[in-house]
C-alpha cells in the first residue's frame, strides 16, 4: 500500500512539474508593458524579453533611463517616460499604448515601479513619510492597471504585480510595508475580478535584493537626516548612541541580500509564458526559506524574531 501511494505521490510531482513548463505559442506577435525599467528588475526585465522576441514598452522615469536601455536592446524594443504617480501622464501612455499594440491588445502588463521611501521606527515619522512610496506602489500601480487593463481584456493576457515580502511581513516603520500590504489585497480582488475575461493576475514576492530601491547607502542617509531632525524627547527615549548603532546594522544586512536580480525577472518569464502560471512566486532565498514561512507562523514569534534584530532603546519610559 505505502509503495502505491509513494508512486501516486511521484507520478502527481512529476505531472504537476510538466505542466509547469508548458509554453504558450507565438511570442514574437504579444506586446508587453513594463514599468520602472531605469534600472533593477525592471530594467533586466525589458532586456530578456526583449531578446525572447517580445514586444516590449518600457516605461522609464528619467530620459537618461530610456537612453541607456534602447541603446542595450533591439528595434522592437520602444520606451515612453511615464511617473506613474501622475494620472495624465499614466492616460496619455496608455492611449499611446492602445495606437501600438492596435487590435492585439496587449498580453502582458507589468507593474514594477517601486519605491523604499524611509524605513525608521514608527513614532519618528509623519503623514508626509509614508505617502510617497504609498502614492508610488500603490496608487501608481492602480492608476496604470485601471488605464491598460481594457487593452490586457483584449488580449485575455496577464497582468504581473510586483509586491514584495513586505507585503507579507512588516520588518521596518514608514509607508513601504503598508504599500505593498494593500498591493496584495489589490492583487487579490483583481485576479477574481479578472478571471471571468480569461485574464491571469499573478503576484511576485521578491525578498531582499541588491538594487537602487535598497541601497544602503541611501537608506542611512534618509534616516540620519529623519534623527537629526527628532525631538529631544524621542532622542532621549532611544540615546545619543541609537543611530549609530542602527547604521552599523544595516551595514551588516547587505550580507543577506541577494544580487542575482533574473531570480525575479525568471518569476515574471513564468507568470508571462507559461500555460498554467501560477497566482504567486516567491523569488530569492531568502523570500522562500525564512520570510514567507515566517509570515505563516504565530505574531509572538514572529515579534521574537525580529525584534531580536533591532538595536535596544536607552530609556523607553522617559515619556
Amino acid at each position: 500500500m505505502l509503495f502505491w501511494v509513494l508512486a501516486l505521490l511521484i507520478l502527481c510531482g512529476f505531472l504537476w512539474n510538466y505542466k509547469g513548463q508548458l509554453k504558450i505559442a507565438d511570442i514574437t506577435d504579444k506586446y508587453i508593458f513594463i514599468t520602472g525599467c531605469d534600472t533593477g528588475f525592471g530594467n533586466l526585465a525589458a532586456r530578456t524579453f526583449d531578446k525572447k522576441g517580445f514586444h516590449v514598452i518600457a516605461a522609464c522615469l528619467t530620459e537618461s533611463g530610456s537612453t541607456a536601455l534602447k541603446a542595450e536592446t533591439s528595434e522592437r524594443l520602444h520606451t515612453v517616460l511615464l511617473d506613474v504617480t501622475d494620472p495624465e501622464n499614466v492616460k496619455t501612455t496608455a492611449q499611446w499604448v492602445k495606437n501600438q499594440v492596435g487590435e492585439k491588445g496587449l498580453w502582458g502588463l507589468i507593474n514594477n515601479a517601486g519605491i523604499l521611501g524611509v524605513l525608521a521606527p514608527t513614532d519618528w515619522l509623519t503623514v508626509e513619510d509614508y505617502r510617497e512610496p504609498i502614492e508610488v506602489n500603490l496608487f501608481g500601480l492602480i492608476s496604470v492597471t485601471l488605464n491598460m487593463l481594457p487593452l490586457v481584456k483584449k488580449a485575455r493576457g496577464r497582468v504581473i504585480n510586483v509586491s514584495s515580502i513586505g507585503g507579507r511581513l512588516a520588518f521596518g516603520g514608514g509607508g513601504y510595508a503598508p504599500s505593498k500590504y494593500a498591493v496584495e489585497g489589490f492583487n487579490d480582488s483583481l485576479r477574481r475580478d479578472m478571471k471571468a475575461f480569461g485574464v491571469h493576475v499573478a503576484c511576485i514576492e521578491p525578498g531582499l535584493f541588491k538594487t537602487g530601491l535598497t541601497d544602503p547607502v541611501k537608506t542611512a542617509k534618509k534616516k540620519l537626516a529623519i534623527w537629526n531632525h527628532l525631538s529631544p524627547d524621542i532622542r532621549q527615549q532611544y540615546g545619543e548612541g541609537y543611530i549609530e548603532k542602527c547604521l552599523n546594522k544595516l551595514k551588516g544586512t547587505t550580507s543577506f541580500v541577494n544580487v542575482d536580480l533574473s531570480l525575479v525577472v525568471e518569476c515574471m518569464d513564468h507568470a508571462l509564458t507559461s500555460l498554467f502560471p501560477k497566482t504567486r512566486y516567491a523569488a530569492g532565498k531568502d523570500a522562500k526559506t525564512f520570510w514567507i514561512p515566517l509570515s505563516h507562523m504565530p505574531a509572538v514569534l514572529q515579534d521574537f524574531l525580529l525584534l531580536k534584530q533591532k538595536v535596544e532603546l536607552a530609556n523607553p519610559r522617559a515619556v
